[in-house]
């Protein structure tokens, strides 16, 4: 089974609070207030966040944090590349040195053609989409969503 890391999980649920609403400027106590996470975490995930360019931090006593483009143009591959490193389901996807076997491997190609599929779903998901109401009729927990391959490919 594919699963992100609980900082990744953190840091979706965290740009989603500052996506809700981006002209504001949030301190870190702010967001472990709203959001439960605890602020040692919080303020861990948030300078991760600088350094990946996806949030801006400002100084002072007005200071804190906002997203460094639109919800709209915040990808959740961004996000999980910024915490998690390149999307792969295998190592050998990143590194012929993680695999004893990727000198022989005949379905090396093949694996990349996965994690780009992948990655490509990930990059059509924005935060804009994560803070979107859920409309009952269209989709619950639980239940299968279908993805047109063709549009995994751009």
């Amino acid at each position: 089974m594919l699963r992100l890391s609980k900082l990744t999980d953190y840091a979706i649920v965290i740009l989603s609070h500052i996506a809700r609403d981006n002209t504001h400027v949030y301190a870190a106590l702010e967001i472990a207030a709203s959001t439960g996470i605890a602020l040692p975490t919080v303020s861990k995930i948030l300078k991760v966040l600088v350094n990946a360019k996806v949030l801006v931090s400002k100084r002072g006593a007005k200071g804190g944090y906002t997203l460094a483009r639109a919800p709209e143009k915040v990808t959740i591959a961004a996000i999980i590349s910024a915490l998690e490193g390149p999307i792969a389901l295998t190592e050998c996807s990143i590194s012929q040195q993680g695999c004893g076997q990727a000198s022989g491997c005949e379905i090396r190609g093949n694996w990349n053609l996965i994690n780009q599929t992948i990655h490509n779903a990930l990059e059509s998901v924005t935060l804009a989409d994560m803070v979107r109401p859920i409309r009952p009729q269209t989709a619950t927990w639980g239940q299968e969503v279908l993805i047109p391959l063709a549009s995994l490919y751009r």
